[in-house]
């Protein structure tokens, strides 16, 4: 089963960490990224731009209108993901927890269920 794990940061609290505790995000990455690969679990994963760099395109009457910026007004925002194909829900969301970012913000774990 596939299931996509998404990262929420909030940039409040990220500027509210010490660079030590950002460097530990990062290299936790990494080395998630080592043991999901070399379990055969990893499908994909991106980093994403901020919202700042973000266009919404939403259509009506048949005309785009394009707003600079996120979706949804939060203080948080969807930084990024990964892809994991793995057994059972349990194993995903037992992957999220070791996800560095779940510490300091969520993690959702959401089942894909339709690739085309």
């Amino acid at each position: 089963m596939k299931f996509l794990l998404t990262l929420h940061m909030n940039p409040a609290l990220w500027g509210t960490l010490t660079d030590d505790q950002k460097n530990g995000v990062y290299e936790g990455h990494g080395a998630f990224i080592k043991h999901i690969t070399e379990t055969g679990e990893m499908v994909e994963t991106k980093a994403l731009a901020e919202p700042a760099e973000t266009k919404t395109v939403r259509v009506q009457d048949g005309a785009a209108r394009i707003q600079e910026g996120a979706f949804v007004e939060s203080e948080a925002f969807l930084c990024g993901y990964y892809v994991v194909d793995v057994e059972t829900e349990a194993r995903a969301v037992e992957l999220a927890a070791m996800i560095p970012d779940a510490q300091y913000t969520a993690v959702e774990v959401r089942k894909v269920v339709h690739e085309g």
